[in-house]
């Protein structure tokens, strides 16, 4: 699959238990399957390029599963 480079923010969700994700600028949702501890900061302004991936099974039903490939925050 194809990478997609986008421009959101992290949040963290308080569904099933707590996850991490990134709200991208234009609304879609995605969910690292494993959140770079560098990321974990609620409310964080990001540009990531991220990979989406096809899970067997998840009890997260929020966003579109993704790994994360490369990052960095985005200061005002």
């Amino acid at each position: 699959m194809k990478n997609i480079r986008i421009k959101g923010t992290i949040k963290h969700v308080k569904l099933e238990g707590g996850f991490w994700g990134i709200v991208a600028d234009d609304g879609r949702e995605y969910r690292p399957i494993q959140m770079p501890e560098q990321l974990k900061h609620d409310g964080e302004s990001v540009e990531v390029t991220l990979k989406p991936v096809e899970e067997e099974m998840s009890i997260h039903m929020w966003g579109q599963p993704v790994k994360v490939v490369s990052f960095h925050t985005l200061h005002p």
